[in-house]
């Protein structure tokens, strides 16, 4: 059986869209018998072309294909006012010789088995995971693991230290894992409280060494054209005297 055909009442319809955004239960189709003749095979060759059967909506490949004119076939039927709105629920399909179905069923079954897979492809992941850590933290993990070891082992060997054996294990291991992710936490826990200790020394000292010394910069940035008319007035000053 075809895809994308159905029947609305007595009448053959080729569904274009199965929803209408915003309008679910609305789906467009067009009635192939009473298409012109060159649009009639266009559309026909299209929906039962390989693309036409394999697309989830006919409009898809309407849209990328042409009429003898040149125009893409899509925008010609609705230009022409060939696209009808009707209800899903009116249009029947027949997915097998003996059996018939609504279009909103199957548009029903469809989302149902789209959120299934979905639903399925995460808890496959969830159950890979294990709830410990998601894979690529692990595998960023192993690569700063394995690099501070090659740092440890090349500062060793410029101290002329024996290197601490690794375990070949250790990189795959959580808790070794873990523990160096908490190492790494805790270094930049220090270097941050060092830097807010370093930043509020500086500004001690900055007040200290001229009081007000941020009100000043204010000043200056909200009136710098002074300090420039100050300069040129110092300028003349120095040429009187110099001519007296």
């Amino acid at each position: 059986m075809l895809k994308h055909i159905g029947r609305h009442g007595d009448r053959k319809v080729a569904i274009v869209f199965r929803e209408i955004p915003g309008e679910e239960h609305m789906c467009l189709v067009v009635y192939p018998d009473v298409l012109p003749t060159h649009i009639h095979n266009t559309v026909m060759k299209v929906l039962e072309s390989a693309p036409g059967q394999q697309s989830t909506n006919l409009a898809d490949v309407l849209h990328r294909n042409l009429l003898p004119d040149g125009r893409p076939i899509l925008n010609a039927l609705h230009h022409e006012g060939m696209l009808k709105k009707i209800a899903s629920s009116q249009v029947i399909l027949t997915p097998t010789p003996t059996t018939s179905a609504k279009l909103d069923e199957i548009n029903r079954l469809v989302k149902e088995m789209e959120s299934g897979a979905e639903a399925l492809k995460k808890l496959q992941q969830l159950d890979q995971n294990a709830g410990i850590v998601a894979p690529e933290t692990k595998r960023e993990q192993e690569r700063e693991f394995k690099r501070r070891r090659l740092e440890q082992e090349a500062e060793a060997a410029r101290l002329n230290q024996p290197a601490v054996p690794a375990d070949a294990n250790s990189a795959l291991d959580d808790k070794t894992l873990a523990s160096n992710m908490l190492s790494q936490a805790k270094r930049m826990e220090a270097e941050a409280q060092g830097l807010i200790a370093e930043a509020a020394r500086m500004k001690k000292d900055a007040e200290r060494m001229f009081p007000g010394v941020m009100p000043a910069q204010n000043t200056v940035q909200l009136s710098s054209p002074e300090p420039k008319k100050r300069g040129r007035t110092s300028k003349r000053v120095a040429a009187d005297a110099s001519v007296q």
